[in-house]
């Protein structure tokens, strides 16, 4: 996923680039509002101060969101709810005050994403191969013609890696998705699930370790036996 930063604040964009490319995020990082809008490469997010040097963020925003649907979180140290208010009417997805934590920063993006995915959805179950479905409108979940029974954690966790099949989550990004992004405590709650999942759903999908890591869902080929 690309992410196009623009934030004049070197200390606080190298903290969020660094935070950024650690969860595996791509980033591109530019200084001023007219440098952001220049930018031709494409990009999936964009996280968009406000205190430009050049330009009001604002009108940053609203030129953003006249070329298209991207998804744009307002990081500023303007927390006057005025502000918040005006950016989040002219398009922003998002706004988070500064002084913040760039943990914060990724739940806020993957709560985005989400959104964002689940809009795009179609409507009714969406199918992974040959025998699972998951209606993500309904939480739930079908093997072959029969419904799973799965906690709520369980689905959390499945709808997750289901957004991106074969695409290798870490630990850090799994639990931040799924559990709270302020999860402090051990990740082996995130074992006994996957566990939970591979023996609810053998044969249609494959959640694979990868050591030290993290995890990645493999959906079984059509007519593997």
């Amino acid at each position: 996923m690309r992410v196009l930063l623009v934030e004049d604040d070197e200390p606080v964009a190298e903290s969020l680039r660094r935070g950024l490319l650690r969860y595996g995020f791509e980033v591109e990082w530019v200084t001023t509002g007219t440098a952001g809008l220049a930018v031709t490469t494409p990009y999936d997010l964009v996280l968009l101060d406000l205190g430009l040097p050049d330009t009001d963020g604002l009108d940053v925003c609203r030129a953003l969101r006249r070329r298209g649907d991207v998804p744009i979180i307002v990081i500023s140290a303007r927390s006057d709810e005025t502000d918040r208010v005006v950016g989040l009417e002219i398009g922003a997805d998002d706004y988070v005050s500064k002084p913040f934590g760039v943990r914060e920063v990724i739940a806020r993006i993957r709560a985005v994403m989400r959104r964002v995915r689940s809009a795009e959805q179609p409507m009714g179950p969406q199918r992974y191969g040959a025998r699972l479905s998951v209606d993500r409108k309904a939480a739930r979940v079908w093997l072959d013609d029969a419904e799973v029974a799965l906690t709520p954690k369980e689905y959390d966790l499945l709808a997750f890696l289901t957004e991106e099949p074969g695409a290798l989550m870490s630990r850090e990004q799994i639990m931040e998705a799924v559990w709270d992004a302020n999860w402090f405590g051990p990740t082996k709650t995130l074992d006994v699930h996957v566990a939970a999942l591979r023996r609810k759903l053998a044969g249609a999908v494959t959640v694979e370790a990868v050591r030290g890591v993290g995890f990645r869902l493999v959906v079984e080929p059509v007519g593997r036996p």
